[in-house]
């Protein structure tokens, strides 16, 4: 029995740590919905309204309700790329992405033109049947008039509001072009379209601005008693994507954040909320699975007490998350370009690292040069979390942001690299491959427990105008994650005995899981699923040799044990609290799992086309093969020298592939891992290359101690 214990203890505290990740995932209860208090919601439109419109001059009414209210920002995602205004009401109607825009996407919208068939009050669309049949092809599954649907009696004024207001059958129970008395209480849903305000001159935008304000004076003085009043920006008018303004006035919306189910972030909304916003205040039920978005409700934390302060902020988010598209797409250019380039300088290094058995036939190379490659190889592995830590400062504030962004990532890759560089300069081959990835991981663990406040709009995080994700752990957050978790974990377990590395790996491996997986944290239950694959990959190659059936099929088997573990918790979440995982399962059980395969697929697709990461992944993938892997490369030395590197490396693949295949993102979880490790690899080949021949001499043995 002490024999059997002494032999199994490791595996035994392996499945405990792994246990323990599971546990940490367990769901956060569900959101109190708001108790219902109006009895009217008016929805009112301006398409294109952003928070840089909103000042107490030029918009007083705007301006008190944002006093009065609660307010956001609102992030206008809907089925097509770029949102128009159509598609932004029809969102709206649909309560789930919608597309209503015909034709490819273009830099500018073109206008808003609606057929409408007006009675004396009501009126009809004739094209809804084909919208709506156009929107069911899709694999979003929105049913325009969803919202309509769930009230005995809406209003509509405006064209883009008789869009949202329409019926599957194309009805409109109340219609007029303009505001007319009496209008407002007549059905207790009520849609106004207050036009447009388009382009990028400040005068034009401030005329705009006025005619729609003085227009919602008159809706606020005419608003019935026990009534909510939302303002919306619904929509973006060309390529430049933005965050817009939401607002909401009335019982249960008197100051405040705006949050919602789908956004898990105090300030952040999305269209696709306000249609189940609207029912939940007037107490009608959700329908179901149409809807795709949550109720909003308020949050009281954080938002300054002085309405422009508060407003500041929400135009200083939208000017981040304008500007990181652009400078994160030309970061990681120029990262990707940078690094190959190194990968390619180092070549020379690699085949002349190594002494030849026989007299020399080179000269060797000198060490600054070696030193110099070291330096500059630390650098490339720093720059991804360097990125994360440089929105620490403003620059998206200052006059050339995508130079300031450069600047202060350079100067924080600088300080790092000088740190790692000299405390690693004479220690063993993996020292710089474990504290790299481990600074790695805990710079986005950081963020993560202090609210993700630097991945939210960041180069290295996620665009709130993109609308994939507004909290927790992101794309290049999780690659990083996964990095640390396995590699770093690697080089801790080198350090113990063969039989104690598989305990070392999981335990780390299951804290990596619950900073991904927990709803408090990371909330990527997917992410930790593949994270959890993958350590039990490493675990079963971590006392050396290659993953054999044997070990395969034990891995596979823990990793579905876990896995299993992870999407029954899922189902037990709230539905806006459930991952990819589950949704899923759900999906799969009312057949119509094909609908959200065919969306994965598609974003994989498009990812991989688009994103400067894959040509990371490719040119990784080709210089692991005809560089590294030469008998001169080094990678075979330092995998049969360091068996839990080898086994990091081979989970990490695994981990990476799994979470981008199933998230949408192609190579990207990949690349994010890969920009931060191979640097870090080909570091550790010059090293072990540089001691793979020992060349002291044995020590001289007199004739006289010979003979004797």
């Amino acid at each position: 029995m002490r024999l059997w214990l002494h032999r199994f203890s490791p595996a035994l505290l392996a499945l405990l740590a792994g246990l323990a990740g599971v546990a940490g995932l367990i769901p956060r209860p569900a959101a109190v919905p708001a108790q219902p208090t109006a009895d009217y919601v008016i929805v009112v439109g301006v398409a294109g309204l952003r928070w840089d419109d909103v000042n107490a001059s030029d918009t007083p009414a705007m301006w008190q309700m944002a006093q009065g209210g609660a307010i956001g920002a609102l992030s206008v995602r809907s089925a097509r790329r770029i949102t128009c205004a159509g598609d932004g009401w029809l969102t709206l109607g649909s309560g789930n992405f919608a597309i209503y825009t015909p034709g490819a996407v273009t830099p500018v919208c073109p206008g808003l033109n609606v057929s409408i068939n007006q009675n004396v009050t009501s009126a009809t669309l004739p094209d809804q049947s084909d919208i709506v049949t156009r929107n069911r092809n899709l694999h979003w599954g929105a049913q325009p008039g969803a919202l309509a649907e769930g009230v005995r009696c809406t209003t509509a004024i405006g064209p883009g509001a008789a869009l949202a207001a329409a019926r599957p059958y194309g009805r409109v129970d109340r219609y007029s072009e303009g505001l007319d008395d009496g209008q407002l209480d007549s059905c207790a849903l009520t849609l106004v379209d207050l036009g447009e305000i388009a382009g990028d001159d400040p005068v034009s935008r401030a005329t705009d601005a006025r005619r729609a304000d003085a227009a919602l004076a008159g809706i606020l003085a005419a608003r019935p008693e026990h009534s909510v009043v939302v303002l919306a920006g619904l929509s973006d008018l060309d390529a430049t994507s933005r965050l817009h303004v939401a607002i909401a006035q009335g019982p249960g919306f008197t100051g405040g954040w705006l949050t919602s189910p789908s956004t898990s972030r105090p300030g952040y909304i999305q269209v696709v909320d306000l249609a189940p916003t609207a029912l939940a205040a007037l107490d009608r039920p959700l329908p179901g699975r149409l809807f795709a978005g949550g109720a909003a409700s308020t949050s009281a934390s954080g938002r300054p007490a002085d309405v422009a302060a508060a407003v500041s902020r929400l135009a200083d988010a939208d000017r981040e998350a304008s500007i990181q598209r652009r400078v994160g797409t030309n970061f990681f250019t120029t990262l990707v370009v940078a690094e190959l380039l190194l990968f390619l300088a180092v070549v020379p290094l690699l085949q002349r690292a190594r002494r030849p058995a026989g007299p020399l036939t080179h000269k060797p190379i000198p060490r600054a040069v070696v030193r110099a490659a070291e330096v500059l190889l630390i650098a490339a592995s720093l720059a991804v979390p360097a990125a994360l830590v440089a929105d620490l400062l403003p620059w998206w504030r200052w006059s050339g942001p995508g130079l300031g962004f450069g600047g202060v990532t350079l100067a924080v890759t600088g300080v790092a690299t000088f740190a790692i560089a000299f405390l690693s300069r004479r220690s063993r081959a993996i020292a710089p491959l474990g504290g790299v990835a481990a600074v790695a991981a805990l710079a986005v663990a950081f963020d993560v427990l202090t609210g993700s406040r630097l991945q939210l709009n960041g180069v290295a995080g996620y665009s709130a105008v993109v609308g994939g994700r507004y909290a927790g752990v992101g794309v290049i957050g999780l690659g990083l994650l996964v990095t640390g978790a396995l590699l770093g974990g690697a080089a801790l377990a080198q350090r113990f005995e063969r039989r104690w590395r598989p305990f070392v790996m999981a335990v780390i491996g299951a804290v990596g899981v619950v900073v991904i997986g927990s709803p408090y944290l990371g909330a990527d239950a997917s992410g930790a699923v593949a994270l959890t694959a993958g350590m039990c990959v490493a675990a079963a190659m971590a006392i050396g040799g290659w993953l054999t059936i044997t070990r395969l099929l034990w891995a596979a088997a823990a990793a579905l044990f876990v896995s299993s573990g992870f999407a029954i918790l899922d189902l037990f979440r709230p539905e806006e609290q459930r991952s990819s995982v589950g949704r899923l399962l759900v999906r799969t059980q009312d057949g119509t799992a094909g609908f959200i395969a065919r969306r994965i697929a598609e974003a994989d697709v498009v990812t991989t086309v688009t994103s400067p990461l894959t040509v990371l992944v490719l040119g990784c993938v080709l210089y692991a093969t005809f560089v590294l892997l030469r008998d001169w490369g080094g990678l075979r030395r330092l995998l049969g020298v360091f068996p839990p590197v080898r086994a990091a490396l081979s989970g990490l693949v695994v981990a990476c592939l799994l979470a981008g295949v199933v998230e949408g993102v192609s190579f990207n979880v990949l690349g994010a891992a890969l920009a931060t490790a191979l640097p870090l690899v080909v570091l550790s080949c010059l090293r072990v290359l540089e001691h793979a021949d020992d060349r002291t001499p044995a020590p001289r043995v007199s004739e006289a101690a010979l003979e004797s």
